[in-house]
C-alpha cells in the first residue's frame, strides 16, 4: 500500500465534537453499528474505531452491495470475519436486506435480554449506535430500520449535524451521529478512495486529481467499465479526456473542457451510475 503523502485533509469542528459526545454517551449502547462502503471495506473504516468504542458488541455493515465488485468485497469480508468481526454485507435499495441486520441484533445480545429475564425484567429495547465516515449510507440505514424517513439521506457528507435518538419498531433505538474522519488523511490511496467516492465535501477537492485517479484504477482493474460508459480502450489520461470531451460536448474553441470532464466522471461514480467496482484492492 502506497502510504505517500496528500494534499486531501478536512476535519471539521463538529467531527472532534461528534467523538467526545459518542465516547460521553457509550455508556448507553448495547452495540455499534460500524459501517463502511463495501467499494472501498479499508479506506473507509474509521481509523482508532476501537479505541473509541472500547469492547462494545459490534457489527460492521459494508453498505452499497449493489455498486462494489462482490467478489473482491468478501475477500475483506472474510478478512475481517477472521479477525473476529461479525460482517453482513447489505444493499440497502433492498427492500429486506436490512433485516439481516435486525436479526444479529437480537441474536448478539440475547445474553442481555435473559439477564433482565433471570431477573423478572421485561426486554429492554437494545440501543444501537450507527456510525461510519461520511456517505456510507448512515441515514438511509436508519430510514430503513425506523420505516419512515426520520433523518435526510443524500450522496454527499456532511448532512446529519447532530447526534439523535430515534426509536423504531424493531426494539432497538438507534443513535444517529454525524459522519467522522480522522485529522490527517496521510493514506494517499485511502484518501483518493475516499474522495472519488463522496466521503469529503466536493467543495474542497481538486477534481482532476480525483478523476485521474478514478480513470487510471478503472483501466487497471476495470478496463470493460471504462468501455461500458465511456467508450475507451486506451490507458493514456490524455486520450481519455479527449474521448470523454466528445461524449459528453465538452470542447470550447477545440480545446478540452477539463474541468467538465473531470466532474461528469467524479459525478458518474459519486452518483452510483458506475456499478461493480471496488477500489480498495485485495493484496
Amino acid at each position: 500500500m502506497n502510504e505517500n503523502k496528500t494534499n486531501i485533509n478536512w476535519y471539521p469542528g463538529h467531527m472532534a465534537k461528534t467523538k467526545r459526545k459518542i465516547e460521553d454517551e457509550l455508556k448507553n449502547i448495547d452495540i455499534v453499528y460500524e459501517l463502511v462502503d463495501a467499494r472501498i471495506p479499508k479506506s473507509s473504516k474509521i481509523k482508532d474505531i476501537d479505541k473509541l468504542i472500547k469492547n462494545k458488541k459490534r457489527i460492521l455493515i459494508m453498505t452499497k452491495k449493489d455498486l462494489c465488485d462482490l467478489n473482491v468485497t468478501k475477500k475483506w469480508s472474510e478478512y475481517y470475519e477472521k479477525k473476529g468481526y461479525v460482517v453482513l454485507i447489505v444493499d440497502l435499495k433492498n427492500n429486506d436486506d436490512y433485516k439481516k441486520i435486525i436479526l444479529e441484533t437480537h441474536k448478539m445480545t440475547e445474553e442481555i435480554q435473559m439477564v433482565r429475564k433471570n431477573k423478572g425484567l421485561k426486554e429492554k429495547e437494545i440501543r444501537a449506535l450507527v456510525m461510519g465516515i461520511p456517505n456510507t449510507g448512515k441515514s438511509t440505514l436508519i430510514n430503513k430500520i425506523t420505516g419512515k424517513k426520520a433523518v435526510n439521506a443524500e450522496n454527499r457528507p456532511g448532512v446529519t449535524k447532530e447526534m439523535q435518538y430515534l426509536k423504531t419498531k424493531e426494539g432497538i433505538i438507534l443513535l444517529d451521529t454525524p459522519g467522522i474522519l480522522w485529522p490527517k488523511l496521510d493514506d494517499e490511496i485511502g484518501a483518493l478512495n475516499i474522495a472519488a467516492t463522496g466521503g469529503i465535501k466536493k467543495e474542497i477537492l481538486n477534481l482532476d486529481e480525483i478523476c485521474v485517479y478514478i480513470l487510471n484504477t478503472l483501466f487497471k482493474y476495470y478496463p470493460d467499465k471504462l468501455k461500458e460508459y465511456y467508450g475507451i480502450d486506451t490507458n493514456d489520461v490524455m486520450d481519455m479526456y479527449e474521448v470523454i470531451s466528445k461524449k459528453i460536448g465538452a470542447i470550447k474553441n477545440n480545446e478540452i473542457v477539463f474541468e467538465k470532464v473531470s466532474e461528469k466522471v467524479y459525478n458518474d461514480l459519486v452518483g452510483e451510475k458506475i456499478k461493480g467496482v471496488t477500489l480498495d484492492r485485495w493484496q
